[in-house]
């Protein structure tokens, strides 16, 4: 049955195709593909259905291509027309390109449950965890130790390694003093932090390759079956070694089990936009649906963290792979390219941190720009030796994605030609425009919201793609320059904002805003005062008005909200008990950080003295084996009350090292508050309606980013939340230790 629609739908693809027809007839088709597409939408997104879809849409793509080849281009002779007319149909037909190999990948994508194992197995494998970190504070990096450590799973079977590349023999021996002294602290406090947390504390030498080569400095190092690796801000919930250990059992040459990044608070755009519990995260469509489409062709790619790997597998590849500055996904390639295989779970198992500014945004997408040009020119996966016809497809789309800002600029620069020096690259009729260009679009919007509805609205991929292209046009422009020259930099984390500002990156969009604005001027003006041209400065004015709507929406986006919070919230439902003032009454914890909690009291309201003590205990069981009950030190700073009555927000203080395991326990033991935050997110929103927001959300946002630029012009500097590192700090302090460090020389 599949077969059979396969060959209708390229029969009926090929048939449209080669009609020759005129605008009125295009316009026939083009409007009877989208209804066919609008009816089979109704009936289902998977199956024949999903395949005669996409058929329709690129059977619509291909007649514009065909169109577009044949009716649009410039004379060859007129050169100062048809050299720029040619680069920009060059650019439409990679765009095309993409297209196709996007929908190869999309086109079934797994949907694979996880393999749950029983914890209480002493046959299971053996499991070393890798947490790298540099310049991270002890502070984040107890929560996600303790987390670690927590783990359901044999004992004896699992051992938590910190491994640090801030205290490397290399960083405490620094010809710079302050810099010497800073590391030599580092190495003390995460060394006893790691005792107090029944981990290891693990430094190397000299720093070498970056991540890769701290995590290769590892590997000789511990004898685990399988290797977790784990960001220093991504906390795994307790059931993550349950859920994907069983992966390995079921096929031995199984090399990786990747899940999903979550995220606890918003990236710099949702932020700045105000977005981030209400609409898909930005990430949600790589993780929601590319993952699985990458999982259907085995060719699901290590992420860099959240991720089990087999050590046998890394060892026959002499670990991981450092040529490029994206380690994970090279380090993928290698071993697909060995006949290993790869699986993707989309259960998300840990919680992690994004950057919290625009800046560090672009700094952390630029790292993964580079290093994904790294491996389409020193790896390119269409000659490596070893791959399937499918791999090859799927990592050519993985690596090629990362040229959209060619294409993004292209898009938004090429209207001004017409409009400020009346060139003619783009030929076309308004009719003809309707009938062929508007059709497309249509029809690549619906095909796009048809697959990706639920984890991507309408024209967030174009914010997302014009706010990041600005500047990883330079960051590609050096890596075809010199391929080997980029250098693995860590995302800043930990970054406040003071108050409400431009980020310090902000000027280009504004600049870009002017001349978009400006050219809709001229555009207009020309249309009044040139009847022969309306045609053509319709066309490019409706083109450059749809950049304009999107350049107003990144002044949004560059628009930095103040940022206090030192640490994330996280929703979660556990009960416990809290005393204060010598009275003690039952409270619901309604969400937690590694800093406070928010309680609501159970029952009847408790009477406290409101101009009493502001210090009391919270005790709280925790989800280990032993039901342990943990007492926690709180400071009362808020008082809420909603429709529901009273709640308190509570600061932890005065914690010990054993107190980060409770707070990792009500944040982390269960990933069923992950799920439904996520999945409260992971809402359709139809084209129209969705464009219509996109527009108000354009013009709000410009009027908030001129605010800015009127109000503070140049962004205040940003700084690092060093006090969020005190409270461990203060702990460590409290007794002198003894450090017995591992290294190469010693282990």
């Amino acid at each position: 049955m599949l077969k059979f629609a396969w060959f209708a739908a390229a029969s009926m693809f090929l048939f449209l195709v080669a009609q020759p027809i005129g605008s009125e007839g295009q316009v026939i088709v083009g409007v009877t593909l989208i209804a066919a597409m609008l009816g089979l939408w109704l009936t289902g997104r998977r199956g024949t259905t999903r395949t005669v879809v996409i058929m329709l849409a690129l059977a619509v793509v291909c007649r514009y291509v065909y169109w577009r080849t044949t009716s649009t281009l410039p004379d060859p002779g007129d050169l100062v027309n048809f050299i720029p007319g040619a680069l920009l149909y060059g650019v439409e037909m990679f765009s095309v390109l993409m297209l196709f190999i996007s929908l190869f990948v999309v086109a079934d994508p797994k949907d694979r449950p996880a393999v749950v194992v029983d914890d209480n197995d002493h046959d299971l494998p053996t499991v070393d965890v890798f947490i790298p970190t540099y310049n991270e504070d002890p502070e984040l990096l107890a929560t996600t130790v303790a987390a670690a450590v927590a783990m359901d799973y044999p004992a004896g079977h699992l051992t938590v390694y910190l491994l640090d590349d801030g205290g490397s023999d290399q960083k405490c021996n620094s010809e710079d003093p302050v810099a010497a002294h800073a590391a030599i602290e580092r190495r003390r406090e995460l060394t006893q932090l790691c005792e107090g947390l029944g981990a290891v504390y693990m430094t190397r030498a000299r720093n070498v390759s970056a991540k890769a080569g701290n995590m290769n400095a590892a590997l000789p190092r511990t004898h685990g079956d399988l290797v977790a690796v784990f960001d220093a801000d991504h906390a795994p919930v307790r059931s993550f070694l349950k859920k994907t250990v069983g992966h390995f059992l079921e096929d031995p040459r199984l090399f990786l089990v990747q899940t999903p990044h979550f995220f606890l608070n918003p990236d710099p755009i949702e932020k700045n936009l105000s977005l981030f519990k209400s609409m898909p995260s930005e990430n949600e469509m790589f993780y929601g649906v590319i993952q699985k489409g990458l999982d259907r062709w085995n060719a699901a790619f290590f992420c860099g963290s959240a991720a089990l790997l087999r050590r046998t597998a890394l060892e026959e590849a002499g670990g991981f792979d450092g040529v490029t500055i994206t380690e994970d996904c090279e380090t993928a390639l290698t071993l697909h390219s060995r006949g290993w295989n790869s699986r993707y779970i989309d259960t998300p198992l840990i919680a992690g941190l994004q950057p919290e500014t625009f800046s560090s945004f672009i700094g952390q997408r630029s790292r993964w720009c580079q290093g994904m040009m790294q491996i389409l020119l020193l790896k390119n996966p269409v000659f490596r030796k070893g791959l399937s016809f499918a791999q090859r497809v799927c990592y050519l789309s993985s690596s090629l994605f990362w040229l959209f800002s060619l294409t993004r600029l292209t898009f938004v620069f090429a209207p001004l030609l017409h409009i400020f020096f009346s060139m003619e690259i783009y030929q076309a009729s308004l009719q003809e425009f309707f009938a062929y260009t508007t059709v497309y679009m249509v029809a690549n919007m619906m095909l796009q919201n048809y697959l990706f509805g639920r984890v991507r609205w309408p024209w967030m991929s174009e914010l997302y793609e014009y706010v990041q292209s600005v500047y990883l046009i330079q960051a590609i422009a050096k890596v075809f320059l010199n391929p080997r020259k980029p250098t693995f930099n860590v995302t800043a984390k930990g970054v406040t904002i003071d108050r409400d500002q431009l980020s310090e990156i902000a000027l280009p969009y504004f600049v870009i805003f002017g001349m978009l604005l400006t050219a809709a001027g001229v555009d207009a003006l020309r249309w009044w005062n040139e009847p022969a041209s309306r045609d053509m400065l319709a066309v490019v004015g409706l083109w450059n008005g749809l950049n304009l709507i999107i350049a107003g929406l990144s002044l949004g986006a560059v628009s930095e909200r103040a940022e206090r919070r030192r640490s994330q919230r996280l929703a979660v439902a556990r009960k416990g008990v809290m005393e204060l003032d010598g009275n003690a009454f039952q409270v619901l914890v309604e969400d937690v950080s590694s800093g406070g909690v928010r309680v609501r009291p159970l029952g009847a309201r408790p009477r406290f003295n409101r101009a009493g003590s502001r210090t009391g205990t919270l005790a709280i069981r925790r989800n280990d084996p032993g039901g342990t009950i943990q007492t926690l030190n709180v400071a009362v700073r808020r008082n809420i009350s909603d429709e529901r009555g009273l709640s308190l927000g509570l600061e932890f203080v005065d914690l010990s090292l054993a107190q980060y395991r409770t707070i990792a326990d009500l944040m982390y033991a269960d990933s069923r508050p992950l799920e439904e935050f996520r999945d409260g997110r992971r809402t359709s929103m139809g084209i129209v309606r969705g464009s219509m927001r996109f527009l108000g959300w354009s013009m709000a946002y410009i009027m908030r980013g001129l605010s800015l630029a009127g109000r503070h012009g140049k962004a205040a500097p940003l700084r690092s939340e060093l006090a969020r590192s005190e409270p461990v700090r203060e702990t460590m302090a409290a007794q002198p230790v003894v450090v017995r460090v591992p290294t190469e020389q010693n282990s």
